[in-house]
């Protein structure tokens, strides 16, 4: 049986890569058809099928079939709040990164 950190880790882990963070990038603006989001994070439908699934089996994406199309959204919207903060995270090092050493 999984543990608390366990299921935590497993979130983190499913947006945790550079082709899922374009796909939720990409669903900021809503649910769209798996058709719309391939070409706009230039992959190939099956690598961005597999990438789908695996945030929607660890509860980041939500799923719904209309005809033949699938369309995704991001299920919890906190998820663009750790996005946000990765992005903060990110920005505070490289400025600090881009500090010149201070002599003591």
């Amino acid at each position: 049986m999984h543990d608390y950190s366990d299921y935590v880790a497993n979130i983190l882990k499913a947006i945790a890569q550079p082709t899922r963070m374009k796909i939720i990038d990409f669903l900021r603006d809503g649910e769209k058809c798996v058709c719309e989001i391939f070409p706009a994070i230039d992959q190939e439908q099956s690598n961005t099928s597999r990438h789908l699934n695996y945030m929607k089996n660890h509860g980041v994406l939500a799923c719904r079939k209309d005809g033949v199309k699938i369309y995704y959204a991001v299920k919890h919207p906190e998820v663009f709040k750790i996005a946000e903060l990765a992005e903060h995270i990110h920005e505070q090092e490289t400025i600090q990164r881009s500090r010149p050493l201070r002599k003591r």
